[in-house]
């Protein structure tokens, strides 16, 4: 007999604590999937999700800096963890766009 697996707490708690909404943030960011997709596969409200997200912070892998040569591209477009996008041309001090994407991750949302 196959033996059944306990469900996950996040989608039988009624109300999340912080652990119950990291471990459904990250279930979301490992499965690969939309978030309507997952939340359509675990049965769970968009908007608790999104609300969460928007509370703890992505439960993405923060980006990391990488400086490319200056040919491969005319123009750089780098796209935040927040889903801010800076496009910088090639000749960007790369100094200079590191203090920008800081500046861009530490603000506050609107």
């Amino acid at each position: 007999m196959p033996k059944l697996t306990p469900p996950v707490s996040y989608r039988t708690s009624p109300r999340w604590t912080a652990p119950e909404a990291r471990a459904a943030l990250t279930a979301f960011a490992s499965s690969g999937l939309s978030q309507s997709a997952f939340c359509r596969r675990e049965g769970l409200d968009p908007q608790r999700l999104r609300a969460w997200q928007r509370k703890l912070g992505s439960s993405r892998e923060p980006a990391t800096f990488v400086e490319i040569a200056p040919r491969l591209a005319e123009r750089v477009e780098v796209v935040l963890p927040s889903g801010v996008v800076v496009r910088v041309s090639e000749s960007v001090d790369a100094a200079a766009l590191r203090r920008i994407v800081d500046a861009l991750e530490s603000r506050a949302p609107c």
